[in-house]
């Protein structure tokens, strides 16, 4: 795992702002169309705004926790590589994985870079996406959701955070899409 014992960084206005805990709660219901965002994409240096996938091909948005470009939650880490891992799949199937995280875009370019990213990775230091979805934080940083949206924006699945069930597997959002993917061969 890509951590090391430099907390560089760690302490800073958004570890402040998410130190305390809060509960995932989001309220967005399967068949609810989900709220539009516009976060900048650090892999490939563009805006991404949600809306633009809609009438086009479903989307997973994958909200995960990196504490710093050095430092990993460790029930992250090895989903942000499975999901890299699996990305080429996820488009075969015409299925766009937008990964959301709250380090900045230095650290986010580091991240790329380092993990050797394919997905488009969404900075969103604020976290004010992160809040919009209601995905929860604890010590420092946001939780980890899955959320799977349709062709149309319609919520189909999602996974919140739990200490028993930290993210969605990738058999799972495989599951989850097949319906809904436009097979491309």
């Amino acid at each position: 795992m890509l951590t090391s014992n430099d907390f560089t960084g760690l302490i800073n206005r958004r570890f402040w702002n998410n130190f305390f805990p809060i509960p995932a709660t989001s309220n967005l219901q399967l068949g609810m169309k989900t709220p539009d965002f516009a976060l900048p994409d650090i892999t490939n240096g563009q805006l991404i705004r949600l809306s633009q996938f809609r009438g086009d091909r479903p989307v997973i948005l994958a909200f995960t926790r990196i504490f710093t470009e050095k430092q990993y939650c460790p029930f992250c880490y090895p989903h942000i590589k499975a999901l890299n891992e699996h990305y080429e799949e996820f488009v075969q199937r015409g299925v766009e994985v937008l990964m959301i995280t709250s380090t900045d875009e230095r650290q986010s370019k580091i991240v790329v870079k380092d993990l050797g990213l394919k997905m488009p990775l969404l900075s969103d230091p604020s976290c004010g996406i992160f809040g919009l979805y209601q995905v929860g934080q604890a010590l420092g940083a946001p939780l980890p959701a899955q959320f799977v949206l349709d062709q149309k924006g319609i919520l189909k699945y999602k996974h919140l955070f739990s200490f028993l069930d930290h993210n969605a597997s990738i058999k799972t959002l495989l599951q989850v899409i097949d319906p809904l993917a436009t097979q491309t061969v």
